[in-house]
């Protein structure tokens, strides 16, 4: 196991130009076994609808997107695969399937039409008190208002409301549309009542919650994989949102012992920033986003917090510094989980009462303890604090609101009293709470901060301006003795901007006096937006300052999602057209008065930024853990946050530049990047590094805080530079190496004893020594 490289499958669906199908996967193998790769790691291939752009509101888990070739397609792809030596990694979703077609779901359809007398009612997490505010009934938040029950007809055995058409149980077609309606096991509500009977991922009412705690949920869903595991298809699963389920725990346990224990087990699991993975779970790590915050924020310079924090006020009004950003984490938890999640809270608090055997609670208000939940829940550090590694979060935070609120005891002691025993009380909090942190942080706080955007990613945690070298060090030492096969990543399909975008905005660290400089010549329409939005500009604006009109729609595209996520001004469901107007006339603005003061800028910061983004990518291919390439990544890329992210690769150029680079032509930064991860991905299948131990390299003489350096087992040393702006020339400043003669691959040349770094560094600013005749 050496390393994997991602692929975004995708049908034709209404853009067939966009299509990446498996047997284009398939073509692609020769090229991706020659770039040295080990696994093919494949978005979901489960059925979806035919216009998903990337596969993870899957329709029918039985069976293989027949948009994407079907199961024969799948099985080509994997045997030819396996004949070049690569194996297959395939990424599932047992957390939630779509039903916002609900004809396309089969599952949810039968729910729909047959209601608790469907076989598939248990598959699903549905409410189905009579106090469900849908009077016991399902209810989908589908009308426009409440009125539009009178828009509703009937064709043949459906209920048509628009474009959305739902079954008509047996013996209930007779009388008008309402009064059909009124028979059925559902109930169309207006959206925003707030009233959902099923529980959802996160706050999307597309896609409806799976009970995989139940063992007959469990078998039908996972049928198809087993059925490949047993043809031999397929060598490792990544399990897409285990934190969603009733229990990760033993659906982790049951998953490993249906794909046995030589397989390989990955979960995307979101680790807060002193959070351990629970060393119980029969997994091989996570996905990685706990690797690219400890890889961002090593290149971080850190004295430049108080310039950019003073900017950030300035412009904002707020510092952005790790008590402003907890602060703010808080309330919009709090929001979220009020609002966008208010149906989940009131059925956590039902379940609450029904759990408890306490009588403490007996006085306690629906609105109080609701309220409880709310400040407990926006409290906690984590996604979900039920793993045993973190036993005592839960209680603490109790504790602290017991102390804050000492008129809440009487909720608190409920709640307690409730979480104690493994119920369904204390399953749905622990689910809520991984929500109520997604919506709340990841797609609301990190839209509004703008200290340093770079920061606000996936597992990110801005509030801390970067990391420093000893604690890199010591995080990637624990990694190599505890995770040693977790996957590492730069870039995802949910990063909210591509690697080398935020290498360029981390840059920014080491200009911070010039970077101000540029911020007084371009006027802000709103500071708390155009702040943030010119940091995301800089990322992608190119240095020679030409603004295609293909970046400027992706610049319009990327701020009308940012705008919406953050929510301060407008929103996805209430829409300020005059605001966001106003902003998108400032990004023209931008583009047709400052593209030269840009374009400057850019030039000035450009090589301190491929210097970051090219050493942080030879850190991760040869770092403890097995590194993900995202497609394309081989070669720089200018990534902004989905679906930018997932536009089609050009796979002919890269073979392109993979043929001229394996000649020694190198004539461009494409060329050298290719250069750096062939290298590095050469060595760590050469030398086996999945289990080598980890050792930091320290350098000695003025410039030695400005190197970055691993010992991988005895034979490999990797050398990177780190703050290159502020680094005139190495001058006096020497790195010892171990004993023996020494090959540097990048660009030649043996080494030994005390080397000048000027030396090694003569070509580029990156090293990667091999033992010479290991």
């Amino acid at each position: 196991m050496s390393a994997t490289y991602r692929l975004q499958l995708r049908g034709p669906g209404n853009s067939p130009a966009e299509a990446f199908t498996f047997a284009d996967a398939t073509a692609c193998v020769p090229y991706l076994a020659r770039l040295g790769v080990t696994h093919l790691y494949l978005s979901p291939i489960m059925t979806a609808p035919v216009e998903s752009t990337h596969g993870y509101d899957v329709t029918d888990p039985t069976q293989i997107n027949p948009e994407l070739g079907g199961i024969e397609g799948f099985r080509e792809l994997a045997e030819t695969a396996h004949d070049a030596g690569l194996k297959v990694l395939i990424d599932i979703v047992p957390n939630h399937v779509g039903v916002d077609t609900p004809r396309l779901n089969p599952w949810w359809w039968d729910v729909l039409a047959r209601g608790k007398n469907s076989e598939f009612a248990n598959y699903f997490d549905i409410d189905f008190s009579a106090d469900n505010g849908a009077d016991g009934r399902i209810g989908l938040p589908v009308l426009g208002s409440a009125q539009d029950v009178a828009a509703l007809q009937v064709e043949g055995d459906e209920l048509v409301y628009y474009d959305h058409r739902f079954p008509i149980a047996e013996g209930t077609n007779y009388g008008t549309p309402q009064d059909i309606h009124d028979r059925q096991h559902y109930k169309l509500m207006f959206w925003r009542d707030g009233i959902i009977s099923y529980r959802r991922f996160f706050s999307i009412n597309g896609l409806a919650g799976i009970r995989q705690e139940d063992p007959v949920v469990f078998e039908h869903w996972h049928r198809i994989l087993n059925q490949l595991l047993a043809a031999d298809l397929v060598d490792g699963v990544r399990v897409d949102h285990p934190d969603g389920l009733a229990n990760p725990f033993q659906y982790l346990k049951k998953l490993r012992k249906l794909i046995g224990k030589d397989r390989w087990l990955l979960v995307e699991k979101i680790l807060g920033v002193d959070e351990p993975l629970d060393p119980r779970l029969t997994v091989d790590g996570t996905t990685g986003y706990d690797a690219l915050r400890e890889f961002d924020g090593v290149f971080v310079h850190r004295p430049s917090e108080a310039i950019l924090g003073d900017l950030a006020e300035q412009h904002t009004g707020t510092r952005w510094n790790a008590e402003d950003f907890a602060a703010a984490e808080n309330q919009l938890k709090k929001v979220a989980a009020t609002d966008e999640l208010g149906a989940e809270i009131r059925r956590l608090a039902a379940a609450v009462r029904t759990d408890n055997w306490s009588t403490a609670g007996e006085s306690v208000s629906d609105e109080e303890l609701q309220e409880v939940l709310v400040e407990l829940i926006a409290a906690m550090p984590v996604y979900r604090a039920d793993y045993e590694s973190l036993s005592r979060v839960t209680s603490t935070v109790i504790a602290e609101k017991m102390m804050q609120r000492p008129e809440w005891q009487d909720a608190l002691d409920l709640v307690a009293t409730a979480l104690i025993s493994r119920s369904e009380a204390n399953t749905r909090f622990a689910q809520v709470c991984g929500a109520v942190m997604a919506k709340g942080v990841e797609d609301t706080a990190f839209y509004r901060g703008s200290r340093l955007v770079s920061l606000q990613e996936v597992g990110g945690a801005p509030g801390r301006f970067g990391v420093s070298p000893a604690e890199f060090h010591l995080l990637q030492a624990e990694r190599a003795r505890l995770w040693p096969q977790a996957m590492t990543t730069l870039t995802t399909h949910d990063t909210k901007r591509g690697e080398d975008v935020r290498s360029r905005i981390t840059s920014l660290t080491e200009f911070p006096e010039e970077f101000a400089a540029l911020v007084k010549k371009i006027p802000y329409t709103d500071g708390v937006t155009c702040h943030f939005l010119l940091q995301n500009m800089i990322g992608v604006w190119p240095a020679t300052g030409e603004v295609t009109n293909q970046l400027r729609s992706r610049l319009h595209d990327y701020a009308m999602k940012a705008m919406r996520e953050a929510g301060v001004h407008t929103t996805w469901y209430d829409v300020n057209e005059e605001f966001e107007d106003s902003i998108h006339a400032w990004i023209d603005d931008v583009c047709d008065n400052y593209a030269d003061e840009l374009g400057e800028f850019a030039e000035l910061i450009d090589e301190a930024s491929i210097t970051i983004a090219n050493s942080k990518k030879v850190l991760q291919l040869l770092a403890p853990g097995i590194p993900d390439i995202y497609q394309g990544t081989e070669i720089l890329t200018d990534h902004l946050v989905d679906p930018d992210n997932r536009r089609p690769v050009d796979f002919r150029a890269l073979e392109d530049t993979l043929e001229r680079v394996g000649r020694g032509d190198i004539r461009s930064r494409d060329d050298e990047r290719m250069h750096l991860v062939t290298t590095a991905l050469r060595v760590r299948k050469q030398f086996q590094l999945d289990h080598a131990k980890y050792l930091p390299v320290m350098a000695a003489g003025q410039y030695e805080r400005h190197l970055l350096g691993m010992l991988r087992g005895e034979d490999v040393m990797v050398l990177v530079t780190r703050r290159p702006r502020t680094l005139p020339d190495w001058e006096d400043t020497t790195v010892t190496l171990p004993e023996g003669m020494w090959e540097e691959q990048l660009g030649g040349g043996m080494f030994e004893g005390t080397v000048k770094l000027s030396t090694l560094f003569k070509t580029r600013p990156q090293a990667i020594l091999t033992r010479a005749g290991s």
